[in-house]
């Protein structure tokens, strides 16, 4: 008989992806792509998700059911609005984004750590990079939707949840500016050795990405390349609700 971490294990294996988001994320211009995170740490994926797939992880956000957890955020002191962590198995649109994303992004999280002279290596099947979580005890699910309503926002923040990180993620809007919501926008911040901080606003559309760096990223400088870090948040929303989904690809512990 397995046991109760097996059978979490179990659920945690990866459907197989769906054709049409591996047709979508290599319609990406990733040399683009992999410039702006060069040069900004962050990057925008556009057209990720329809209106009709935005619509409806929105609408999902009422069934816990596929949810293990829920936050909200003012009682501790992360903002206001709320958020749920899905349980396994993840939807499958949320696992075929989270699986068909990855093998774009571990050779950029690769030569970024070798910059840093930082010895992690990731694999090329997120299968493989789960299994190193999960072995260390990080085995909760991290996909997440976020939902706002006037006045709420979110502080800014890291989304560490253990030894194990994979340094980039992305956050899709399911939401329509200046229809569904005003305010609310997706906002970075870069902390600079001995300089003042730097903010960047991340305009976003429905159903396109914002793919950012979790902690922290490479920056060359006169004397080589050394650590930025970085934080992320969401302005305080005017009118209307803001949903958000996010793709974290390290789990948590």
């Amino acid at each position: 008989m397995k046991t109760a971490t097996q059978r979490r294990l179990a659920l945690a294996e990866p459907p197989a992806i769906d054709p049409l988001m591996v047709d979508r994320v290599a319609a990406v211009d990733w040399e683009r792509v992999t410039a702006e995170l060069d040069d900004e740490g962050h990057a925008i994926l556009p057209s990720m998700l329809s209106p009709e797939e935005c619509a409806a992880l929105a609408a999902g956000y009422e069934v816990d059911e596929q949810f293990r957890s829920r936050v909200v955020m003012a009682r501790h002191g992360f903002g206001r609005g709320e958020y749920k962590y899905f349980a396994y198995p993840l939807p499958g649109l949320v696992a075929s984004l989270r699986a068909a994303l990855y093998p774009r992004l571990c050779g950029i999280a690769n030569r970024w750590n070798e910059t840093l002279n930082i010895a992690v290596r990731y694999p090329d099947d997120h299968a493989e990079f789960l299994d190193r979580c999960h072995r260390a005890g990080q085995t909760r699910p991290t996909p997440l939707l976020l939902q706002y309503g006037e006045s709420d926002y979110n502080c800014l923040h890291q989304d560490l949840y253990g030894e194990h990180v994979f340094p980039l993620q992305v956050a899709i809007l399911l939401s329509k500016p200046e229809r569904d919501f005003t305010g609310g926008e997706f906002v970075l911040t870069e902390q600079r050795p001995r300089m003042q901080s730097r903010v960047s606003v991340v305009p976003l559309a429905q159903g396109s990405g914002a793919l950012f760096a979790v902690n922290h990223r490479p920056v060359q400088g006169t004397r080589g390349s050394y650590r930025v870090k970085l934080r992320h948040g969401v302005s305080r929303v005017k009118s209307g609700n803001r949903h958000t989904l996010g793709i974290i690809f390290h789990d948590a512990a």
